[in-house]
């Protein structure tokens, strides 16, 4: 009998951690508190009240996308976020933290220019890039290829 170990993951809805076995992460996992899709396939808002709950209630790396709706290379950019989401869904979790609506967030990790892309393991950031990427070099950005 083989054992399955099982993920921590935060739903984005309601921030309740939840844990998931590993072998189940593909068959959309639903929060045990509110029902939401843990793993919808779409970036996950964050602020200032929710970034630390999140990241903190999460075992899967977390790429967060610091942003803002003036900037057009963020627009630029949104689409190939939003692919990668859905194709890493069960992989790594994809966040949007708007820098105008959240400037604790952007202080406290020096974000200087957008989009600023940072990937978080185990609550840590591990890298960061700046700059507007295609969906596949935000994917292996993501998965630890570049």
């Amino acid at each position: 009998m083989t054992t399955s170990h099982s993920l921590l993951l935060a739903c984005p809805s309601c921030m309740t951690a939840n844990r998931v076995p590993e072998a189940r992460l593909d068959e959309d996992p639903k929060c045990g508190k509110c029902g939401a899709s843990l793993l919808s396939g779409k970036p996950v808002s964050l602020g200032d009240d929710s970034f630390d709950r999140f990241l903190a209630r999460t075992e899967l790396p977390v790429l967060v996308d610091f942003w803002a709706a003036w900037c057009g290379p963020c627009r630029a950019m949104a689409p190939a976020f939003e692919q990668v989401s859905r194709s890493l869904r069960s992989q790594v979790r994809l966040a949007k933290v708007d820098t105008e609506a959240a400037p604790n967030l952007s202080a406290r990790f020096a974000i200087r220019s957008i989009p600023t892309l940072i990937l978080f393991q185990n609550g840590q950031e591990s890298k960061r890039i700046s700059g507007a990427l295609d969906a596949a070099s935000l994917q292996r950005f993501a998965t630890g290829g570049g």
